[in-house]
């Protein structure tokens, strides 16, 4: 069980990592369409559409990713001052009711949306670039598997943690600054160098 945690956390990193990148092209994209509009007076057909596909693609393809990280937000206020047994038992409850079905619907119904898509090699009409679409309507299912795997892992992760009464480790790419003090903090009472 923990192989199959490992190798779904470390697909969703490179896929999260992979998409990363859309961040920079979004940045250029829109540093050249203000470049160009404001100091040249020569917009572009192409910056805004860019603009909502890159972001589109962002915003689909890191669920998985920091569903893998434990990123996403939570009122963790009550739930960190819960025993690890009974955070696993509300998320396992959380990811079979809500995860699961919600995910699972997204790859049908972005299946349905990306197929008329391609079988219309539909562009944006909203577009005077006329921008195809049909790629972004392809990662709506792909998203949507990414995140119901994910999902599955997150489950049995959650049995791991009912079964042994400890969270099992996650893989660790960024860390928030908030969490990297406390962690400093610990180490510094550990060395004796904090006295509180």
């Amino acid at each position: 069980m923990e192989r199959f945690i490992r190798i779904i956390d470390k697909s969703n990193l490179w896929v999260g990592h992979s998409f990363a990148w859309t961040i920079l092209i979004l940045t250029f994209g829109t540093a050249y369409e203000v470049f160009v509009r404001y100091l040249l007076r020569a917009p572009t057909t192409w910056a805004f559409d860019m603009s909502y596909m890159m972001y589109g693609a962002l915003f689909l393809m890191a669920g998985a990713y920091t569903l893998s990280r434990n990123g996403h937000v939570r009122a963790d206020f009550v739930y960190r001052l819960w025993p690890p047994r009974v955070q696993a038992a509300v998320d396992l409850v959380l990811y079979l009711v809500f995860l699961l079905p919600a995910s699972l619907a997204l790859v049908y119904s972005g299946w349905t949306f990306a197929r008329r898509s391609w079988q219309q090699w539909e562009v944006s009409i909203y577009s005077p670039a006329g921008m195809p679409i049909y790629p972004m309507k392809t990662l709506i299912p792909i998203a949507g598997l990414l995140l119901a795997l994910q999902g599955i892992a997150e489950i049995c992760r959650c049995i791991l943690c009912l079964r042994d009464g400890k969270w099992p480790l996650r893989l660790h790419d960024v860390e928030e600054l908030e969490t990297a003090i406390l962690h400093e903090r610990e180490a510094m009472r550990a060395r004796g160098e904090l006295v509180q």
